[in-house]
């Protein structure tokens, strides 16, 4: 290992033991060859039952499909687990000396009893005429939705595939060339084409040929 892998190894540590097992710290390696098994370290993981060796979540792709200037850190969003658990999250660029991102340093802390707590607090002290006020504005309330932690490069896959057809919000069989266009620049800009055989599988999904799927790659790119 190198000395700033060490380094961050070192911190996690730190603050695995600062803020108890409900504190969740993982660490990327994207120089490693294969980044289906991006997860080099990982602290308390039974908080996302992640292990060692695990695959990378969507910030990964994301990150490696951007320019690595316009890359900043991530932090205090909304992300939960398989079984419904709300986790507070952070995610961290480490760059090399050459400036491109090299690790990942991404904390996930539990806070779902902490939500519970305050729902009940809410209760206690909130009058009826804030109620009434709360009620009123419900427009404007923030209505994203936490990010699902992923273990697994093909669940990953399927995902960013789910979300891409709900965008365009047309079963495949009803698609259009700009829908299919639409689909495959939602794929692109998320990442989704580093995964391997990704392609295969989007062009057999949208009935294409991977010709036409690159493409539609070239389309959305402009």
């Amino acid at each position: 290992m190198g000395k700033r892998l060490d380094l961050l190894i070192q911190l996690a540590h730190g603050l695995a033991v600062q803020f108890g097992d409900s504190c969740e710290i993982v660490i990327h390696d994207l120089k490693a060859e294969q980044l289906e098994h991006s997860v080099v370290h990982i602290e308390h993981g039974h908080v996302t039952g992640r292990e060692l060796g695990d695959g990378p979540s969507r910030v990964v792709f994301d990150t490696l499909s951007k320019d690595p200037s316009k890359i900043k850190d991530r932090l205090a969003y909304l992300t939960k687990t398989d079984d419904g658990r709300i986790l507070k999250s952070s995610t961290m660029f480490v760059r090399g000396d050459n400036g491109t991102v090299e690790y990942i340093f991404s904390l996930n802390y539990d806070i779902t009893a902490l939500l519970a707590v305050e729902s009940a607090v809410h209760d206690l002290i909130t009058t009826e005429k804030e109620s009434r006020l709360s009620d009123s504005d419900s427009d404007s309330v923030d209505d994203a939705q936490p990010q699902q932690i992923i273990h697994n490069v093909n669940d990953l896959l399927d995902s960013l595939i789910a979300q891409a057809l709900s965008l365009v919000g047309k079963p495949v069989a009803a698609m259009n060339k700009d829908d299919k266009i639409a689909v495959v620049k939602f794929l692109n800009n998320a990442g989704a084409f580093l995964i391997t055989k990704s392609g295969d599988k989007v062009a057999s999904l949208l009935g294409i040929s991977k010709f036409t799927l690159y493409n539609y790659m070239d389309a959305g790119n402009r």
